[in-house]
């Protein structure tokens, strides 16, 4: 799995390599435009083990936010299932707190907390954060009738067993939400390190736009969809091993 997905973004990330080239080439761009192979290539070799510190700065964070994106989409989404006043006003908040852009809450967000570390993985669970609880509460506000009928029908029907069953009746749908939402929460850090941290890879781009170096944003580039293809792999493994779990 790990393999196919590593080669399956290289495929991509060189086609899309490939078409940027033959488009320089087609306009008869400057190098300064759009940089050659040569320079692309010499400028990724001085600038890799920089850059995958950077990754990997960026890469703890955005893992630590994911986790936290997880446990509050599942914690809010198991109120907001309900169809009481409560579940409704959950529902209601968390649609108009996501209506703001992050680009438009950002600055409030550096004010108050500046520019460290907890700007940067605030930022990443605030992007993560809600097509999260938008799937969670899908699933669960979905009642399992054939299971549930049976605990209401004998009265031993609680919310904690509400929970179980229907999470459990659609596991195969959690995990795939739980590892889609990984590439939201490194798309959440990067952003929140472009727009004024001064740590990570998103900080490095920001850096290399400044300095017109599209050949150190395509290295950059480069180590972020390795890293993230990584994260994705695990996240898919440990998946599976909870479904073949549940399936036993």
């Amino acid at each position: 799995m790990l393999h196919r997905r590593i080669q399956q973004f290289i495929l991509v990330y060189f086609l899309g390599l490939l078409a940027l080239l033959l488009l320089k080439y087609l306009l008869s761009l400057s190098d300064y435009v759009i940089p050659g192979p040569v320079e692309i290539w010499q400028t990724g070799k001085s600038v890799f083990a920089r850059y995958v510190f950077n990754v990997l700065d960026t890469m703890w964070i955005a893992v630590v936010g994911h986790m936290v994106s997880i446990i509050l989409a599942f914690l809010v989404g198991i109120v907001g299932r309900q169809n009481s006043w409560i579940g409704s006003l959950i529902k209601a908040a968390a649609y108009n707190i996501q209506a703001y852009p992050i680009v438009a809450v950002a600055p409030i967000i550096f004010i108050l907390l500046g520019d460290g570390l907890i700007t940067r993985l605030l930022i990443a669970v605030l992007i993560c954060y809600f097509p999260l609880l938008l799937s969670v509460i899908g699933i669960l506000s979905e009642p399992v009738d054939s299971i549930e009928h049976f605990y209401v029908a004998t009265k031993r029907m609680n919310w904690r067993l509400q929970v179980r069953i229907r999470a459990y009746e659609n596991i195969n749908k959690l995990t795939t939400v739980i590892a889609g939402s990984a590439t939201m929460a490194m798309v959440g850090t990067i952003v929140a390190e472009f727009i004024a941290a001064d740590a990570g890879i998103g900080y490095s781009i920001r850096t290399a736009l400044y300095q017109s170096d599209l050949s150190k944003i395509l290295t950059a580039l480069f180590l972020i969809g390795i890293s993230t293809s990584l994260y994705l792999t695990v996240l898919e493994w440990m998946g599976n091993v909870i479904q073949k779990k549940c399936q036993a």
